[in-house]
């Protein structure tokens, strides 16, 4: 049975033999998590079509279809499809869709369900690239009319994916919501301007093996393996954004340090427009974590861009600022409170935005000197849970009250506060509204850019007037899609969250 499984190097060079012998292959593609007869039936009219049927399942890092999926890891779902008589080979596809492995194999056929004759459920256009990819090289698609059955209804309703009081807060909100009315509410962010603010952070992830203690002193000891980089602060902020509207810019300041710029501009989504002002003989800001095998952070390095602007640059940006400020729609503002957005540039984001919105983060860099209250106005403000007591300087008292005090000091109509596992409370204050939404994710990954990515969701949602349990439910699914991959690897896209939130609904 676990021959059968090959990598997609393997499936190449079996696809080459194929043709060699004039025999035909067919292709069948999927998260397989729980197979089903419905699978079943589709896989055997897939081989009926063809002499080869190769099955190929997203990899679990991949998988987007909500809470604990996949409930069955890759390597058990790959053995389950090996386990088919009428399966021929089976691969684990690192990708998000087959579209690159279409390129590669090339097979003859590529066999989807009949649940794929609308193409108007497919949110993301996966069906459409790959139609375009068999196209290009004369492969056809087959729909197999067989029996249908959905993995995420059933594993919704047969195993225990969400737990009490998630499943209580689901079965309320689809009393009012439905997949395709939130998919609406997206579908109304498309065509905001909006502009970022912050610092643009340069995260690296340099991975180890733990070795012990040394034999000479009480010092941990680990084996570097390799490092990875990745567009984080306000560059991470513009990516999950651009995933959702089409005209994104950027305004922050970088280092001259290396190929910083050549880095960050690659990492860029290509509709965010940046702005960059520079830093002389300095390096971008750059975090650089220390972690071990499963992903527990061992230490972090700063190596510092950025104290603060020297006033050449800062009138820059402000007469930036002055100039065009008040052509954007949104304005969001990820500060991190290493120096960048000083008390001039506050006073002009507060006075110039047409709607603003603001995280001052808490970090190892800045702890206890930089409060939301550096800002005496804004639309919204979105903080974790110790961010917002420690701007009131209130340790004890509920949130909601918290959040009233800090609202009423700064005009504050909407409040997100974030609070890891315990969900999170989103408030409207001229509406005296409050709704609190639980964690909608079982698995942790990476908490790493998770608030990053609630601030960026809800602050383009509520900048159009999106329904509160709206926001609260999309803000939290934002996250909970984030956490599941490691720190900002991959932007959220729409296609994503939607595709989360009908696991969440169905």
């Amino acid at each position: 049975m676990l021959e059968k499984i090959k990598s997609v190097e393997e499936l190449i060079a079996l696809r080459k033999e194929a043709v060699d012998r004039q025999q035909k292959v067919v292709l069948c593609h999927g998260t397989f998590d729980l197979l089903h007869t419905g699978h079943i039936r589709h896989l055997q009219a897939a081989k009926r079509a063809a002499d080869i049927l190769i099955a190929t399942l997203t990899a679990d890092e991949f998988v987007t279809k909500g809470p604990g999926r996949p409930v069955f890891n890759e390597k058990l779902r790959a053995g389950n499809l090996a386990a088919l008589q009428c399966v021929d080979f089976v691969a684990i596809i690192r990708a998000k869709t087959a579209v690159e492995l279409l390129y590669q194999l090339k097979p003859d056929i590529y066999a989807k369900g009949s649940e794929f004759k609308d193409e108007s459920i497919d949110v993301a256009g996966y069906i459409s690239a790959e139609r375009e990819v068999l196209q290009s090289y004369g492969g056809e698609i087959l729909l197999t009319d067989e029996v249908t059955f959905s993995s995420t209804q059933l594993l919704n309703n047969h195993f225990d994916i969400f737990s009490a009081e998630v499943r209580l807060y689901l079965d309320e909100i689809k009393k009012y919501y439905t997949p395709s009315l939130v998919a609406s509410e997206l579908d109304r962010l498309k065509n905001l301007k909006v502009l970022v603010v912050g610092e643009a952070i340069i995260d690296e992830y340099h991975y180890t093996n733990d070795l012990g203690q040394s034999g000479k002193s009480h010092t941990l000891v680990v084996q570097h393996k390799h490092t990875e980089r990745f567009a984080g602060g306000s560059l991470a902020v513009a990516n999950h954004i651009a995933g959702f509207c089409q005209q994104v810019e950027l305004l922050t300041v970088i280092g001259d340090w290396f190929d910083d710029e050549n880095f960050i501009r690659a990492n860029l989504k290509s509709n965010v427009t940046p702005h960059f002002y520079y830093l002389d003989s300095k390096p971008t800001l750059t975090k650089a974590r220390f972690v071990n095998g499963d992903m527990s952070k061992l230490f972090e390095v700063y190596y510092n861009g950025l104290e603060y602007l020297n006033e050449e640059t800062e009138q820059q940006i402000n007469g930036w600022l002055d100039k065009y400020l008040n052509q954007y729609d949104c304005v969001v503002v990820s500060d991190f409170g290493n120096g960048f957005i000083s008390r001039k540039m506050v006073e002009r984001l507060v006075d110039k935005s047409r709607f603003l919105a603001v995280n001052t983060q808490i970090n190892s860099g800045n702890r206890g000197f930089h409060v939301i209250t550096r800002y005496p106005k804004a639309n919204f403000i979105s903080l974790n849970e110790p961010e917002i007591r420690l701007a009131a300087h209130n340790r004890h008292d509920p949130i909601e009250e918290v959040a009233e005090n800090i609202g009423e000091k700064l005009g504050v109509r909407y409040i997100a506060i974030t609070q890891g596992e315990r969900g999170a409370t989103y408030v409207d204050r001229v509406k005296q509204q409050s709704v609190v939404v639980p964690a909608l994710s079982t698995q942790v990954v990476d908490r790493i850019g998770a608030g990053d990515a609630v601030l960026s969701i809800t602050s383009i949602l509520l900048s159009c007037g999106v329904d509160l349990n709206v926001v609260g439910l999309l803000g939290n699914a934002a996250g909970a899609l984030k956490i599941k991959r490691v720190c900002n690897s991959h932007p959220i896209e729409m296609s994503d969250l939607i595709k989360y939130l009908k696991t969440l609904l169905s």
